[in-house]
């Protein structure tokens, strides 16, 4: 495994954790490819930008239990992790926000390019948050 990329990976989601944007987008290239789970494709920094606004607005998420693994040419890389979290607000097509509580496991797909993530492919069971919060 590659540690350079471990090692990136890791201050990704410490970012993420921290609610610090600033250092959470600059770990990106310009033209990160973003899938969203059961969702479509976005594709640069703006866009994606945009998309983690929307996140924080509707939602309070903290990553746990996280395992990062890297190829050894470190252009590649996965996590899998447990999402705990609380919706806030209500998100378009989607139940509604009323603080619900839900803890959701979840897995995330790397490219790696100049020590930047070039793309994020994120997976979780829809379906099992929709009855978690619905409950």
């Amino acid at each position: 495994m590659n540690q350079n990329t471990i090692n990136l990976i890791e201050q990704y989601y410490a970012a993420f954790n921290s609610a610090d944007m600033a250092t959470f987008l600059n770990l990106l290239t310009d033209d990160v490819i973003h899938d969203i789970n059961q969702g479509k494709r976005e594709i640069g920094k703006e866009a994606f930008t945009q998309f983690m606004a929307c996140m924080n607005h509707n939602y309070k998420e903290q990553l746990v239990d996280m395992v990062i693994m890297a190829t050894a040419d470190g252009s590649r890389a996965a996590a899998e992790f447990t999402v705990l979290g609380e919706y806030l607000q209500t998100d378009e097509g989607l139940p509604v926000a009323q603080g619900q509580k839900y803890r959701l496991p979840a897995g995330a797909f790397f490219d790696i390019r100049d020590n930047k993530v070039a793309r994020i492919t994120n997976y979780y069971n829809l379906q099992d948050w929709i009855a978690q919060v619905s409950a």
